[in-house]
């Protein structure tokens, strides 16, 4: 009863409208991505989402997985490795990656619109290829040559499929904590002796063979993440030309049974001296594990995006069929018996809320993800070190808004169907249980927030929040007449300015970014779609397209008068201290 169709549209106005992404292809010498071959590729990627992975995303979260203890073996639901199959086929996997190891080599971001169609769909399947692209961009980056013909080659192609194994049970997020250990062979190859924990797809049967990217520790390792390497397990033993030998020592103990995304197989994953090989140089593990991490938290946001999308789809098209009571007006289908629950001022705010967060939200997750084809592509140094300090300033933001608003947009869809939201037969139900893991996994929220205030604010002299300020004061220059424009400049304003009283209180206070840090993320997140939103009216208005402009304008309004209020609350909260955190005693709580 849960039905998608992919916004193509929307994806079409932004990336190509908006953002301009066909200029940006054309500087960075993409070839043959004219809009023709662009359009023609979406639209096939939107047939495949609706038709063949959305009818089997209810059916998978009533069956789940299968894990068979004897042997270790998993199973996925009904349908997935026919539509694995048929995704492998089609050349879908290697959609981005680059030609030289079997890709198609288009820019990431149409890759990203297809993912957002494709969790949108069905977010369980889509996590299997999820990890895939991380472990081809770290191997990418870091593998060697060697490593790079056997196991990128065949990741890229859909044959293999990639894994990250980094957390263990008796650690989370600090990864210097970790105990899995790695002993050097004679023949240069290595043996890992570890347990992971929450693994996604460390096993399945869409391939017959899995490369496992796992964290572990060299004998003589320094202490915490300074000891950190990375290593390649794969679950069939090759030899270096990629034949297969044997099952190598690698095994799934079990699969969590969990809340929601229940045909995605999440792991327990245990290296019994299993043989591996060592990706770059000895305990600088983490740089590239960054790069699947970074890869992934773009990716899980994409995934939030999906799911708000789907959830305002389902509970549009009910607002408009279901009949209930009639509007404060008076009648407005007075040849009805009751009008559709659309003309309610309460739902319509619950509507709104997700039409301003999935179509503002789209704009600044495809504005990611341009950075990443910049960062891939620049023709200089310098061009990919800007590219590189948005990407990095925008991850963080997209990761966490946007699954924090998928959690709230799913409440809100579901709603809007009142009873009949909570029953499983209407499919809201399953998309607010899927939602709630997308803002803990690949970094939680608080670890976003973290990042953003941290590493990408204060100890990089706020350079990417500049960069973005720049982008909003070039609109108010350029577009005065705007009726968004005020409101722009005050919030821009705000943000600075409470970025500069945070650095002055995180020196004298230890717990002043940390108390900070969450409300200074949505701060940055509003102030950041409310640029969007007033550049979409801008483009909207401008078109052709009369109806489109309708729209976006009014949707532009709704978000500033009744969502970017929000920043008030967040900047207060900010500036209130630390106090009230932290003075009471542990005791008390």
């Amino acid at each position: 009863m849960n039905t998608y169709k992919a916004p193509l549209k929307d994806m079409k106005f932004v990336l190509f409208d908006v953002l301009n992404a066909e200029k940006t292809y054309a500087d960075l010498e993409f070839a043959q991505t004219d809009r023709e071959l662009l359009d023609a590729v979406l639209e096939e990627a939107a047939k495949f989402a609706e038709t063949v992975l959305a009818p089997i995303n209810g059916s998978g979260d009533e069956e789940g997985c299968h894990h068979d203890k004897s042997t270790g073996a998993v199973r996925t639901p009904a349908g997935f490795a026919e539509a694995y199959r048929q995704f492998v086929d089609a050349g879908w996997n290697g959609l981005s990656a680059p030609e030289a190891f079997g890709g198609q080599g288009l820019p990431e971001s149409i890759a990203c619109a297809f993912k957002e169609m494709i969790d949108a769909a069905n977010l369980s399947w889509g996590a299997y290829p999820l990890l895939s692209h991380g472990a081809v961009e770290a191997l990418k980056h870091y593998g060697d040559a060697w490593q790079q013909q056997v196991f990128l080659n065949n990741i890229v192609s859909g044959r293999w499929t990639g894994t990250m194994c980094l957390t263990e049970p008796h650690c989370g997020s600090d990864l210097g904590l970790l105990k899995t250990r790695a002993t050097a062979n004679a023949d240069g190859t290595y043996a890992v002796t570890g347990t992971k924990i929450f693994i996604t797809g460390g096993e399945h049967d869409l391939t017959d063979n899995i490369v496992h990217l796992v964290l572990a520790r060299l004998p003589d390792a320094p202490p915490g993440v300074k000891g950190i390497s990375l290593f390649i397990v794969p679950k069939i033993d090759v030899d270096t030309d990629g034949n297969p030998l044997q099952a190598n020592h690698v095994r799934c103990g079990s699969i969590e049974h969990k809340m929601g995304i229940k045909g995605s197989a999440t792991c327990v994953m245990n290296f019994d001296g299993a043989r591996a090989w060592l990706i770059g140089e000895p305990n600088r593990g983490l740089n590239a594990m960054f790069i699947m991490m970074n890869s992934a938290r773009i990716a899980v946001a994409l995934q939030g995006l999906g799911l708000i999308d789907r959830a305002y789809q389902n509970a549009l098209a009910y607002a408009k069929d279901r009949l209930q009571m009639r509007a404060a007006t008076g009648a407005a289908f007075p040849e009805k018996p009751a009008d559709p629950i659309i003309v309610h001022p309460d739902v319509r705010r619950m509507l709104l809320t997700c039409k301003a967060l999935a179509e503002g939200g789209r704009c600044l997750a495809y504005q990611a993800t341009l950075q990443i084809d910049r960062v891939d592509h620049a023709r200089d140094a310098e061009q990919k070190a800007d590219a590189e300090i948005m990407l990095g300033f925008l991850t963080p933001i997209v990761k966490a808004a946007l699954t924090e608003w998928a959690n709230e947009c799913t409440y809100h869809a579901l709603q809007c169907f009142g009873g009949h939201g909570y029953v499983r037969e209407w499919g809201m139900e399953q998309l607010a249980r899927d939602a709630r893991i997308t803002t803990i996994y690949e970094g939680t929220t608080q670890i976003q927030a973290l990042d953003l205030l941290g590493r990408k604010t204060l100890h990089s002299q706020a350079a990417g929040m500049k960069r973005f300020i720049g982008q909003i004061e070039a609109f108010c220059a350029a577009n005065p007449g705007s009726e968004f424009v005020p409101a722009l400049q005050s919030s821009a304003r705000l943000w600075s300015e409470l970025t500069a009283e945070i650095g002055a209180a995180a020196k004298d206070d230890p717990d002043a970014a940390g108390s900070a840090a969450f409300d200074y993320l949505f701060l940055s997140a509003y102030v950041c779609l409310a640029y969007w939103w007033a550049e979409m009216a801008r483009v909207a208005a401008a078109g052709d397209d009369a109806e489109l402009a309708r729209s976006k304008i009014e949707t532009a309004r709704f978000y500033f008068e009744r969502i970017l209020p929000r920043t008030a609350q967040h900047a207060a909260a900010i500036r209130s201290g630390s106090r009230s955190l932290m003075a009471m005693d542990s005791a008390l709580f």
